[in-house]
């Protein structure tokens, strides 16, 4: 199977670095030139246009910071849809719109070619090493047909049900995350201004009922300082506000995310669109004065569980 995949970028780069490494046949397209010859040096081939790379392949992936951005790619001059047709699968792994991905998912089908959105969860580390997790939305028989690449890609698969879904859950659990990183951050200041030793009171968090993924990653870089998650203020941004977009068509009045939209929007205005998200500590640690790092923390996450086949997750029934 040919692969194609468009853009290379914290997360994609990683993706595709699993396909190449797994000994897959891939064309790659990016803006960054840079981004292109590094994967390139890995085996890859690469292609002018997102049309001239769709006619080379069977499968194409996006994963791309935006939806505006996709759509440009599929729709757009010398997109993906001049080439489409059947036999060919368009695969959306960027973090996105639910009603976006079924309008670009409509055209798709309208060719003849199959859709699938499959957001990714479980930070970059973790597509580093093919242990990230996936999610899949399309038919079954579609799924079946991608499953060997998307267990090449990650270490757990779960097929969501129809085009769009995956991309619902996927920014449901963003948000989710987004909550435990406002929530550590303002456990760890608490810890820090009653004078706790932040090494004692990271573990204590860790072993407890409040412990989450967010603690045990994030946590642990903004201890150490650097708050590099390989995510900025401006993509979480647009992942919460995605979220809320979901709750108001669903006619659901929420209260965190309102107050999280405002934190993240406040954060932006101090720190920039690309200030790494972990700094959203930086409101606090300037409000009280308070400097919450402490020693024996990474700078960065390493995922140091070896690289496994993946598998499809079942949900249980009863």
């Amino acid at each position: 199977m040919r692969i194609g995949f468009i853009g290379l970028g914290n997360v994609g780069g990683k993706l595709s670095g699993s396909l190449l490494r797994n000994g897959h046949d891939v064309i790659v397209r990016d803006l960054d030139d840079g981004l292109v010859a590094a994967a390139v040096a890995k085996g890859a081939k690469s292609a002018d246009s997102p049309r001239e790379l769709m006619d080379a392949v069977d499968v194409v992936i996006t994963c791309l910071p935006h939806p505006t951005i996709c759509a440009a790619v599929v729709e757009g001059e010398d997109g993906l849809l001049e080439a489409m047709g059947p036999g060919k699968i368009w695969l959306e792994m960027s973090t996105t719109d639910e009603a976006e991905v079924k309008r670009l998912g409509a055209k798709v089908l309208a060719t003849g070619a199959a859709a699938v959105d499959c957001p990714v969860s479980g930070g970059c580390h973790r597509a580093d090493t093919g242990n990230i997790s996936i999610f899949a939305g399309c038919d079954r028989s579609t799924f079946e047909a991608v499953l060997p690449l998307l267990t090449t890609m990650g270490r757990r698969v779960l097929h969501t049900g129809d085009l769009g879904s995956a991309s619902v859950l996927k920014v449901l659990t963003n948000y989710l995350a987004t909550a435990n990183l406002i929530t550590c951050a303002e456990a760890l200041t608490v810890a820090k201004g009653a004078g706790m030793d932040l090494n004692v009171a990271y573990e204590a968090m860790k072993i407890s009922s409040g412990t989450s993924f967010v603690h045990e990653t994030e946590s642990q870089v903004i201890l150490n300082g650097s708050r590099d998650i390989s995510f900025t203020m401006d993509l979480v941004l647009k992942d919460i506000g995605l979220f809320q977009e979901i709750a108001d068509r669903a006619g659901i009045s929420l209260e965190m995310s309102p107050l999280m939209i405002e934190i993240f929007k406040d954060g932006i205005a101090r720190y920039g669109p690309r200030e790494l998200s972990p700094n959203i500590i930086k409101r606090l640690e300037d409000a009280t004065g308070l400097d919450v790092t402490a020693p024996g923390f990474p700078a960065e996450m390493v995922d140091e569980e070896p690289e496994e086949q993946g598998y499809e997750v079942v949900p249980n029934r009863g």
